[in-house]
């Protein structure tokens, strides 16, 4: 069973647990083109809340875990560190107050206005994930117009 000790940071602890106590674990694994990324994902728990990282490998060319407070991604970040499949893993910092920050891994991931198709493949979800998202954004009236 996987656990490191936890790191505390003042009043804050984050560890690593196995990638099956991730509260979002099932929605991911439904969703990964390759599933079989997950026998090195682990769950980054912080404030007690544990989350999926996913290694990259294969068509998954990055990752990423929204951490809301500095102190917290930056020790993330150090766990994550030195585990195979999360190369040049980072912390990059939000300036706004509403919004988390993020650790990522990997290449740099497309900007955020890129297609959403290719953000997903980038990200390896399967095609039929990425279709049913675009189809759920669309209907959602999320997209812009057509020209």
């Amino acid at each position: 069973m996987l656990t490191t000790d936890p790191a505390p940071v003042g009043r804050l602890t984050v560890s690593l647990r196995p990638a099956t106590e991730a509260y979002d674990y099932d929605y991911v694994a439904q969703r990964l083109a390759d599933p079989a990324l997950l026998a090195g994902a682990v769950a980054v728990c912080v404030f007690r809340a544990p989350f999926l990282a996913v290694p990259v490998g294969g068509t998954r060319r990055g990752g990423y875990l929204p951490v809301a407070g500095l102190l917290g991604a930056v020790e993330a970040r150090s766990l994550l560190a030195d585990r195979h499949g999360f190369p040049n893993a980072r912390v990059c910092w939000s300036p706004y107050s509403d919004a988390c920050h993020t650790v990522e891994w990997g290449e740099p991931a497309p900007p955020w206005w890129e297609d959403d198709a290719v953000v997903g493949r980038f990200y390896g979800y399967s095609e039929a994930a990425i279709a049913a998202y675009c189809h759920r954004r669309a209907r959602a009236g999320h997209d812009p117009p057509a020209p």
